[in-house]
């Protein structure tokens, strides 16, 4: 039968399931069963608070008991921050990588951060939910808090490139278009590009939405794309 083992998260000794590694399409955990074995949880995993967390037992085959014990542990936190902060990181890595340093125009470049955005959420939704839904309180996980405020930075970067070459009369706090913009894209994925069945359908693409609301958005800023994705103010 299936039985608990204890590991280290922090420093802090817990019972729970053994995360051991991260694959591509979700969270592998450690477990035994007659011995050593590992079970994938994909796509339709999601770590949002205790039910969520208890649907993952529920899954593995895990009796009431053992999941009375996952959802009691006072470490469960720590576990969740654990999987939002490399969720972050990743994040982090797809907003650079599309962001390539504003090529071949910033605004360009902010198109296709916001469909990694999107294309984040669908195709990693066990970390999207750890990392938005999860409901970790930031305060006492320093090293998750950081890892998110480096994935809005490729953001807001994206933002201080295109207010710069707007004129200086007429520059908007980049803070705030990036909020705005982080607002947009993050309402978006979550209502229509998420990767479970609580994706609610659109007669568009989910990309097409945010392009278009990010054009009104910047139009009302003064920023209009010109042909070849550049923009003027």
């Amino acid at each position: 039968m299936c039985t608990l083992q204890f590991f280290t998260v922090k420093g802090c000794r817990t019972s729970c399931w053994t995360n051991k590694q991260f694959g591509e399409s979700g969270i592998v955990l450690s477990w035994t069963w007659r011995g050593s074995a590992t079970t994938t949880v994909g796509s339709g995993a999601t770590f949002a608070g205790t039910s969520r967390f208890i649907s993952i037992a529920d899954g593995l085959g895990i009796n009431l008991g053992q999941r009375e014990r996952l959802s009691q542990s006072r470490d469960r936190d720590a576990l969740m921050a654990d999987v939002a902060r490399r969720g972050f990181e990743r994040f982090e890595q797809r907003l650079t990588a599309a962001w390539d340093e504003g090529r071949p125009s910033p605004l360009a470049a902010l198109e296709r951060m916001g469909g990694a955005y999107l294309a984040f959420a669908r195709e990693e939704p066990a970390y999207f939910s750890a990392m938005f839904e999860a409901g970790v309180p930031l305060a006492d996980h320093r090293d998750l808090q950081e890892a998110g405020d480096r994935a809005f930075g490729v953001l807001r970067g994206a933002c201080e490139a295109i207010v710069a070459a707007m004129p200086a009369g007429k520059r908007p706090p980049a803070m705030m278009m990036a909020l705005h913009i982080w607002v947009l894209s993050h309402g978006i994925a979550s209502l229509f590009a998420r990767g479970d069945a609580a994706r609610r359908t659109l007669p568009m693409t989910p990309e097409e939405l945010l392009e278009a609301a990010t054009l009104v958005y910047l139009e009302g800023l003064g920023i209009t794309a010109k042909p070849g994705g550049r923009g003027r103010g």
